[in-house]
């Protein structure tokens, strides 16, 4: 499902993809080229960091939405607390199949909005 999301976003949006980090070379961002403010992050992360009793890797996808949606959206089977970033306002999002492609993308929408400061 990672390439089908990060061709949506590169589809839909007018936006740099960056890959920041040598030590972690499969991890991307995407931002906005007027502010170049993030409004996602795909990486992957083992299960375990995630606190799921699973073993092994999956991509998730960080992303930005208003505080007030967040503690709703965790309640969503795939949806958790963001990972290494501001619980209050940021969700990771399994990108397993858990969730569907079109909430996802519903999603990326309003990260996309709420950080596109013009």
């Amino acid at each position: 499902m990672r390439e089908e999301i990060e061709k949506y976003i590169n589809e839909n949006y007018d936006i740099l993809q960056v890959y920041p980090w040598d030590k972690f070379p499969n991890d991307t961002t995407f931002k906005h080229k007027n502010n170049k403010k993030w409004f996602a992050l795909i990486m992957n992360v083992s299960y375990e960091k995630l606190k799921i009793n699973k073993e092994g890797i999956v991509d998730v996808i960080n992303l930005k939405n208003v505080p007030e949606m967040i503690g709703g959206l965790r309640k969503e089977e795939g949806i958790l607390p963001a990972y290494h970033m501001s619980k209050e306002h940021w969700i990771t999002i399994l990108l397993d199949g858990t969730v569907s492609k079109e909430k996802i993308c519903e999603l990326i929408d309003i990260s996309y909005e709420l950080t596109n400061n013009k």
